[in-house]
């Protein structure tokens, strides 16, 4: 523990002495100040570990105060408190240097834990470099190609974030590489070292979704034999990623968002709470806000994930990458296919440039795959492509005829749809305009149609 104490900015009693008695009880030496003057003026006479300040005052705002304590150490960290309904200025704040926020309400363990952190990573966090629109950091590190400037920014702001515990959004369509920002978040922060936990929200059995993330007590119900732990657990001290939020239960949410605010978890069955530590990054391929309008989605714990949104831009508006995951692609699987194939000809990048690429980067990445599989010789000709083929055929496959009922137009429609996207359900889902959950649910009932009659 820093034998500096820590100093507590805020003009309001009640928050200041909420924090005291949360670090007090911690064991943690604390002084306080009623403004950003005040602060400041003991910033300069004695030494702290952390300075802790609400943003929201009077006279000094805490922006501010986290400008002129950077000014004076860029080495001790600041942690910005903010409330609700200011949740953006989180996203400023890491961008101005914050270690990290604390979003109001908060409890004592959110505090410590926070306060844990930053001390812990006083002395700097990993660093990025770009090269050629590669972005690397050792062994572990995906690359994400690119060379859009939009894309790169985000990035930017990926790196600014990874060290701190904040809750992030990634939104963007299927096949933009959101997995991949949400890996590399996981490998710059400052847990790099613990678990990465990847969940898909659509595919948690229904019944025991509870279960799957939060664990349960033996005998806590039928088929519960022994103590199951949850995937929150196994990735404590680490990142855990909830892929498909928009398809968790309401149930769920309920508990999820009492997960985020109090830093515990309820195993089913249990009789006391169980602190985590634990990032936690959401992905959505569609508009949480439209779910939460349409009902679908708490408006609460949609203001709790998206304390740092990113949204990832589709293919179609970044086409400066095409020619860059074009050779990528080309030189993976080139040399894992032993085919020769070295390069594609212009003529077929031209090609390739002009499609709506509605997959985004998984869909360019099969097309070149399939390409490479297709050519016989040392470039790929827009011939190789095999696009507009496979298309026409599939589409003149399901007619409208007499007698058809709507159930098996429906049924047609989607299987068509699966076999176009290569069987992603999350990719056909959407093309349908209908959600994962309800894909899952119309798949399970042609497969019970289908059973034999006894």
């Amino acid at each position: 523990m820093d034998a500096h104490p820590i100093l507590i900015v805020g003009d309001q009693p009640d928050m200041r002495t909420a924090l005291i008695h949360a670090l007090d009880g911690a064991g943690y030496s604390v002084e306080t100040a009623s403004s950003g003057i005040e602060a400041l003026e003991k910033f300069k006479k004695d030494e702290f570990s952390l300075v802790i300040s609400d943003v929201n005052m009077s006279q000094m705002s805490g922006f501010e105060v986290l400008g002129e304590i950077k000014k004076m150490s860029s080495q001790v960290p600041v942690v910005l408190i903010t409330a609700n309904g200011t949740v953006d200025n989180a996203v400023e704040a890491m961008q101005k240097g914050a270690a990290d926020y604390i979003l109001r309400p908060f409890s004592d363990e959110t505090v410590r834990l926070m306060v844990r952190k930053a001390t812990k990573n006083r002395n700097g966090g990993a660093k990025i470099s770009f090269q050629n629109g590669y972005l690397r950091r050792g062994q572990k590190s995906k690359r994400i190609i690119t060379q859009d400037p939009k894309l790169l920014n985000i990035l930017k702001l990926a790196e600014n974030v990874a060290q701190s515990s904040a809750t992030i959004l990634i939104q963007g369509e299927s096949g933009t590489g959101k997995e991949m920002v949400a890996s590399y978040i996981h490998h710059h922060g400052s847990q790099n070292d613990g678990p990465y936990v990847a969940v898909n929200c659509a595919s948690l059995p229904d019944g025991l979704a509870e279960s799957e993330l939060f664990g349960h007590e033996k005998g806590s119900f039928t088929g519960a034999v022994n103590r199951k732990i949850g995937k929150f657990e196994l990735a404590n001290h680490g990142t855990i990623v909830l892929d498909e939020i928009s398809e968790m239960p309401m149930p769920i949410q309920a508990k999820l968002l009492r997960t985020l605010q109090e830093r515990m978890i309820d195993r089913v069955g249990g009789s006391r709470p169980a602190p985590i530590d634990v990032r936690v990054i959401a992905i959505s391929n569609i508009d949480l806000k439209k779910a939460v309008k349409g009902g679908r989605f708490r408006e609460d714990l949609y203001y709790r994930l998206n304390v740092i949104p990113i949204t990832i831009p589709p293919l179609r508006k970044r086409r400066n990458d095409i020619p860059l995951l074009i050779d990528h692609f080309v030189k993976k699987y080139g040399s894992n296919n032993g085919s020769g194939v070295k390069k594609m000809s212009d003529s077929a990048i031209s090609t390739l440039l002009n499609l709506e690429w509605r997959g985004n980067v998984r869909e360019l990445e099969n097309t070149v795959q399939r390409a490479i599989l297709l050519s016989d010789g040392e470039v790929i000709l827009p011939e190789h492509l095999f696009l507009g083929e496979v298309e026409s055929e599939e589409r003149d496959s399901v007619r409208i005829r007499p007698g058809l009922s709507v159930r098996e137009m429906e049924r047609e429609l989607i299987f068509m749809t699966l076999k176009d996207v290569n069987e992603n359900r999350t990719h056909a889902a959407e093309m349908l305009g209908i959600s994962i959950r309800t894909l899952r649910n119309k798949l399970h009932e042609y497969k019970e149609e289908e059973k034999p009659c006894i």
